[in-house]
């Protein structure tokens, strides 16, 4: 298992398990190919993949786990 952290591009906004997912937070997935994860749920509409969390000053709604559908407390 491997976790990575997905970001979305400007325009690109989700409602997902009754969260909405936009440029201003983190995607963060664990799971073996944590990248076929973010393009079943979001097909190509984003924009970058992290090994490691960004800084979290760009993304202030902060980090949505969606291996376990919650907010992360930073």
């Amino acid at each position: 298992m491997s976790t990575s952290y997905f970001t979305l591009g400007q325009s690109h906004v989700y409602r997902l398990n009754g969260q909405t997912l936009d440029r201003d937070c983190v995607i963060k997935i664990t799971a073996e190919n944590p990248r076929d994860v973010m393009v079943e749920y979001f097909g190509l509409e984003w924009a970058f993949e992290y090994d490691e969390r960004p800084e979290m000053r760009y993304f202030p709604r902060g980090v949505y786990n969606l291996t376990e559908n919650k907010w992360e407390t930073v």
